[in-house]
């Protein structure tokens, strides 16, 4: 029967070469949702006095991919983009914690959030009623509508705390035994892992496959938008592996 196939397909990588990250490790693209290989031939043509072509031939040869996958796992994009140092732990944002200024026993113009040990970084202080942010100052007695920070301590003024404003919090904090983190150091130009890619389908129990030996990834997105799920591009460019090979094309015949 014709070899016809359906669906999406699979998309491994396994990185092989360049600059890789720590214990290099095979992958496969999570959630694919599509998967387009371009092979495309620059095709050069003589003319004589006449009309039409007298010779053609093809020159450079292009070979391209591009895909489209929903999981979002750093560690692969790592392993495949970056090759850069990964740790265990990650930062967190405590997205708009709600306090009343004021409002412990006794009243205090200071506030300590809930994450106060990790802390790393403030994000700012919003009035719950509001919606104004709180101005920020570097030290001092703030006033109104004022705060300052330290270490994940914050500070406002004495009319916030007569008048019991609701406020919410932003700010980050690192939990050390959740998720990684990804260094992205400035690197040298031509700095990239490598790897080879293995696009695999079978439909009705017909198989077709293409294996490309040395691949490198040019962009990658991560995008998103409202009621919907992140999908995120990836695109990349295949090329010949030391021996001069650029991989495999393998299919059942009808």
């Amino acid at each position: 029967m014709p070899n016809y196939q359906f669906g999406t397909g699979v998309l491994v990588a396994l990185p092989n070469a360049g600059n890789l990250a720590a214990n290099p490790t095979p992958y496969m693209i999570g959630t694919l949702q599509e998967c387009q290989l371009t092979v495309k031939g620059d095709i050069k043509k003589l003319w004589g006095q006449k009309q039409m072509a007298v010779a053609k031939a093809r020159g450079k040869i292009d070979v391209t991919a591009k895909g489209k996958f929903a999981t979002q796992d750093p560690t692969m994009l790592n392993q495949l983009y970056w090759g850069q140092a990964q740790s265990t732990g990650m930062q967190i944002l405590a997205e708009q914690e709600a306090w009343t200024i004021g409002g412990g026993s006794p009243p205090t113009t200071t506030i300590t959030v809930l994450n106060e040990a990790n802390f790393t970084t403030d994000y700012g202080v919003v009035n719950a009623s509001t919606n104004q942010q709180f101005t920020k100052l570097p030290s001092g007695t703030p006033a109104l509508g004022q705060y300052t920070e330290s270490g994940g301590t914050y500070t406002f003024s004495a009319a916030d705390v007569a008048a019991l404003t609701e406020i919410y919090i932003s700010y980050t904090w690192f939990n050390s035994t959740r998720g990684v983190t990804i260094a992205l150091a400035n690197q040298f130009m031509g700095y990239a892992p490598q790897f080879q890619a293995l696009l695999f389908n079978t439909f009705q129990n017909q198989l077709f496959g293409i294996q490309l030996n040395s691949c490198i990834i040019g962009t990658f997105s991560i995008p998103t938008k409202q009621e919907d799920f992140w999908i995120s591009d990836l695109e990349f460019d295949a090329s010949c592996d030391q021996a001069g090979n650029l991989g495999a094309m393998y299919a059942d015949l009808g």
